[in-house]
Formats: C-alpha cells, sequence, structure tokens
C-alpha cells in the first residue's frame, strides 16, 4: 500500500499495488513495492482518506494493476517510461490503457482523475460483452482505493463489496473496506473484516495493529460483554488462506503462539475481573450489597485466589445478614492470608452475628493485637465480653436449676453426703486433705480451703501436687476466685520457699480448659494479683528458669 504524497513519475510502479507477473521484479524492491505493501507507517497526523480512524495509525493504500500488467518500469530511474498499452488480463486494449492511466495517475497521487479513469474503463466493462469477473473485481478494488484516499468511506465501501461480490476472500478489497469502516468509526464492523483479512494473511501487520486498537475501543465503549455484539465473524475457507499455503510451522513457533495466546487470554481476564471488581465495590459504595455479591462472585469464577475478593464478600454477607457464608468467606481469606486484619475483623462480626461469643473474642483480640489502636475492634470487644458474660450467667442459672435424685435409705443408716462448696463455706470446721489422690479429693480440698481463707494449707496442697497434675484436677471447677485464690497462695507462701514450683504451676496453670474463657472476665483487682505476682518471680535469681522466661510465661496471663 503506498503513501498519499506525490511521487515523481519516474519512480512510479506504472499502476498502485501491483499483481503483476515476473516481470515486475523490480517494483517489489522499489520503495512502495509489495514487501511493505501493509506496513503502517510511522506518520501519526495523516488524513483520515488515508485508511484510518480518528485514533489510529495510518496504513498505506495501493490500487491493483492485475495478473498481466506488463508496463511497470523494472529500473526506477528517471529515463524509463510504463507502457500504457501494455495488456491487463481479459481486458480488451482500450479498457487496458484506462486502467494503466488510472494505476499511473494514482502513483502520482491524481486520486480524482485515476477515479475517473477507472470508472471509464467500469462502464466500458459493462458495455462489452465480456466475463472477466477477476478484472472487473480489480477494477472496483482500484477505485475504492481511490475513495478511500480521497476521504469517501462510503463509496469505497460500496466499491469493495461490489468487488468482494466477484471474488470473495479478496484480500485488498476486504481491507480497505475494514478501513473505511473504522474511519467512519464503524468499528465492530471494521474488527469483523480485519479479522477476516486476518484468517486470510495472518502476516498482515496493518489489521494486527488496528485489531488491537479497535479492542480497546470496543472495550472502553461496551465493557466486558462487547465480543457479544459483534457479527458473526466468517469462515475464510482453505483455498482462500495464504498462509495455509506456507511451511508448516516449527515448534518454537507453535511454542511462542502457544505463549501469547496464554498471556493474552490472562491479559484479558485481568481486563474482566478488574472491572467486575470495580463494579462491586462501586455497588458497596451504594449499599446494593445483592447486586455486588453477584459481580465478586464473578471475579472468584476467574481468579479463586484472590483474597481481597474473599474479604469484600464477606462484608456483603455480614451487611444481609448471612453470617455462616460470611466467617466461610473469611476463613477462605485467612487461608490465603493467615494474617489479614480484614478477615480476623468480620469473622469476628460473623461469630458475633451466629453468637458465638469466644470465637468472636479470639478474632478481635487477633486483630488488637496487629493494631493496638483500632478503635472499632475494642469497642466490639467491650460490647462481646459483656455478651459473653451473660451468657456464661446463663448457662449457670441453667445448670444450678437441674434437679438432683435423692436416694431414701431406710432405718437409722446415715448417709455420707458429699460436701458441696456451699456447705464448705459456711463457716464450719473442715478437715484439708492435703495428699488428694483424685480429683474430686483435690477439689473437696481446695474448696475447703478457698471458703475458709485457709491460705496456708492450699500452699500444702499445692505444694504436694505435681504440677503437670494441676489442669486435670482444676478442669471441673476452674473459676475466677479458684485463680485469684491460688495466685495469693503462690505469691504469700510459695514463693520464697520454693520459686521453681511456682514457676511450674504457672506454666502448667493456664493449659487448664476453660482458662482463656476464665481469665478474660477477671475483675482489674483480680487481674493485679497476677501482675504482682509475676513482677516478684522476676526479681528472683534461679537456675531453673530466666527473667526472660518468666516475661513470656506473663504474656499468657497479662
Amino acid at each position: 500500500m503506498g503513501n498519499a504524497q506525490k511521487k515523481p513519475h519516474s519512480r512510479g510502479d506504472g499502476g498502485p499495488h501491483s499483481e503483476s507477473s515476473n516481470s515486475h521484479t523490480g517494483h517489489r524492491r522499489s520503495k512502495g513495492g509489495s514487501s511493505d505493501k501493509y506496513k503502517v507507517p510511522q506518520e501519526s497526523k495523516e488524513k483520515v482518506a488515508n485508511g484510518t480512524g480518528k485514533r489510529g495509525s495510518t496504513a498505506s493504500v495501493h490500487t491493483d494493476q492485475g495478473s498481466s500488467g506488463k508496463g511497470s518500469p523494472v529500473g526506477g530511474t528517471a529515463r524509463e517510461t510504463i507502457n500504457l498499452d501494455a495488456p491487463c488480463g481479459a481486458l480488451p486494449p482500450p479498457l487496458s490503457r484506462l486502467k494503466n492511466e488510472g494505476n499511473l495517475l494514482f502513483k502520482n497521487g491524481q486520486f480524482s482523475d485515476a477515479l475517473d479513469k477507472y470508472s471509464t474503463a467500469i462502464q466500458g466493462y459493462s458495455d462489452s460483452e465480456i466475463d472477466s469477473p477477476e478484472d472487473l473485481c480489480i477494477l472496483y478494488s482500484n477505485r475504492a482505493a481511490c475513495y478511500l484516499k480521497d476521504g469517501n468511506s462510503q463509496e469505497c465501501i460500496q466499491d469493495c463489496t461490489r468487488a468482494l461480490e466477484l471474488k470473495p476472500f479478496f484480500l485488498k478489497p476486504l481491507l480497505r473496506r475494514a478501513m473505511a469502516y473504522e474511519s467512519l468509526e464503524r468499528y465492530r464492523t471494521a474488527y469483523v473484516d480485519y479479522k477476516t483479512v486476518l484468517q486470510i494473511d495472518i502476516s498482515v501487520q496493518a489489521a494486527h495493529d488496528s485489531v488491537n486498537r479497535i479492542t480497546r475501543l470496543l472495550i472502553d465503549q461496551d465493557g466486558p460483554e462487547w465480543r457479544e455484539k459483534l457479527s458473526e465473524i466468517p469462515l475464510v475457507p482453505l483455498s482462500a488462506q495464504h498462509h495455509r499455503r506456507e511451511e508448516p510451522p516449527s515448534a518454537e513457533v507453535l511454542q511462542a503462539r502457544a505463549e501469547k495466546a496464554a498471556r493474552d487470554t490472562e491479559r484479558k481476564a485481568e481486563v474482566c475481573f478488574t472491572v467486575l471488581k470495580q463494579e462491586g465495590n462501586d455497588y458497596v459504595k451504594k449499599g446494593q450489597y445483592q447486586d455486588a455479591l453477584g459481580k465478586y462472585n464473578e471475579c472468584l469464577k476467574l481468579k479463586p485466589e484472590e483474597c481481597a475478593v474473599y474479604t469484600n464478600r464477606a462484608l456483603c454477607y455480614l451487611k444481609v445478614e448471612r453470617f455462616t457464608e460470611a466467617k466461610q468467606d473469611c476463613d477462605a481469606a485467612l487461608k490465603l492470608e493467615p494474617t489479614n486484619k480484614k478477615a480476623f475483623y468480620r469473622r469476628a462480626l460473623a461469630n458475633k452475628g451466629l453468637k458465638d461469643y469466644l470465637a468472636c473474642t479470639s478474632d478481635l483480640q487477633e486483630v488488637l493485637q496487629q493494631d493496638p489502636n483500632l478503635q472499632e475492634a475494642e469497642r466490639e470487644l467491650e460490647e462481646v465480653t459483656v455478651l459473653l458474660r451473660q451468657s456464661l450467667a446463663l448457662d449457670s442459672q441453667a445448670k444450678s436449676r437441674k434437679t438432683v435424685p435423692i436416694t431414701e435409705v431406710e432405718g437409722d443408716e446415715e448417709s455420707t453426703a458429699i460436701p458441696t462448696s456451699e456447705s464448705s463455706c459456711r463457716g464450719e470446721d473442715l478437715t484439708i486433705n492435703i495428699h488428694p489422690t483424685n480429683v474430686y479429693e483435690f477439689g473437696q480440698a481446695l474448696n475447703a480451703a478457698r471458703c475458709s481463707s485457709n491460705t496456708a494449707a492450699c500452699a500444702d496442697l499445692l505444694a504436694s501436687t505435681v504440677p503437670q497434675m494441676l489442669p486435670q484436677y482444676l478442669s471441673s471447677q476452674l473459676d475466677g476466685r479458684t485463680i485469684t485464690f491460688i495466685v495469693q497462695v503462690l505469691d504469700s507462701h510459695l514463693l520464697e520457699k520454693d520459686p521453681n514450683l511456682v514457676f511450674q504451676h504457672l506454666n502448667h496453670l493456664h493449659t487448664t480448659d476453660r482458662f482463656s474463657i476464665v481469665l478474660m472476665l477477671l475483675e482489674k483487682d483480680e487481674r493485679l494479683h497476677i501482675t504482682h505476682l509475676f513482677e516478684h518471680l522476676s526479681a528472683i535469681e534461679s537456675t531453673e528458669f530466666t527473667k526472660n522466661d518468666v516475661q513470656n510465661l506473663a504474656n499468657k496471663y497479662i
């Protein structure tokens, strides 16, 4: 395809865009030859008449000389002339001369004069009795090139369509029609023609460039569903495909094509994902959570490993009170990013909605550990702590209302009643067994010592207890008062006598069932006792533990 610049007569090739025989080898080596017939020039300010849209690059347009044109120069020097009487296919001499004259005028940039010559030749063809559809096709194609150069895109489209009716899948009129459609901003139709061109000859760079350019325009114009608005792209038969006649591609070429296709697919999926995610985010801002859920669902079909989409969708589920689904999405997000703060916080809200206050508290504590200044999490933790206490209180009341079966004993036999915490706390003199052999005996001894405030007896009890057994002995009766009493005994009696034993008891006490719940429900003064104990323990020099060991252990209590 040549450009619209005027060229000296001596440098012409006798016709626009020749399909000449072997006598045209000189033409193929010239500047406007077939080696760069489809290349896009670098100039970005060419007129639309040169076959470009408003945003596109310009592809040069040549006319077709025909298979028998023999009048083009071979040397390309100023002394050479063009034989205007050279035969052109099956056309009679007068029509061949008209065509050759049109080719020369087009070569010199005289597009209107060339158009008149081609029109006269077309009229003469109609008046004669010639039956050569290929020659008539070339005349229409050449006149279409003139229309395109003059910016008359509508007439160009009509002539290209007539040419294609005579010779379907003829590359040049198909390419010119695509360029004319693009200049009229009929991008969908132009895209179909360009894609058809590439089926015929995949090496047409101008078509590749235009397809890429129009694809971006259609995505901006029609969104992710832009392909659905296109007309069907015709299937080009193998006989019309130029590249099918070439050597089979090598393994390297096939691999490169596959890699390019994979990159293109990935890029398209990324573009679609970005659009869908942004639409979902916009719906969230508008409070349209159901619509946002649909967009996020589509996002996860494209990229199922995207953590941010799970946390965004979890937020939507929370807003519509679908707490189970919100928790599942947060779980999925934390599998992808185990420290994701949003996932922890939104899972905490989901657990709150499910009335799992203990799990909610745990997630909120994780959030505050990552960001201690997050006031929203602090407020939620205070509220959930109250709810947890109320829940535990209700559970305790429900358990206290359970009926206990009473077995009557005939005669004067005495019944051996198991002392309860209430009977043990009436100020009666109780015998404290400081060497218990099972959970029941330990519980009775600890309860008696606590209710009578006998710290010395409790100290003896703890001194005779293996630290590893303490969690098992306390598992059925651990509460805040028990922890506080044990801490006081360890601090006031055992710390001075055996600090290593105190460290070991503390090292096992926090592993007791329900310890974290009970610890969370302690009052401020009860927590203060624990803080004092660890301060005193940290001040003691020992070969069994270091200050760092004490500090690490204190983190589990304070």
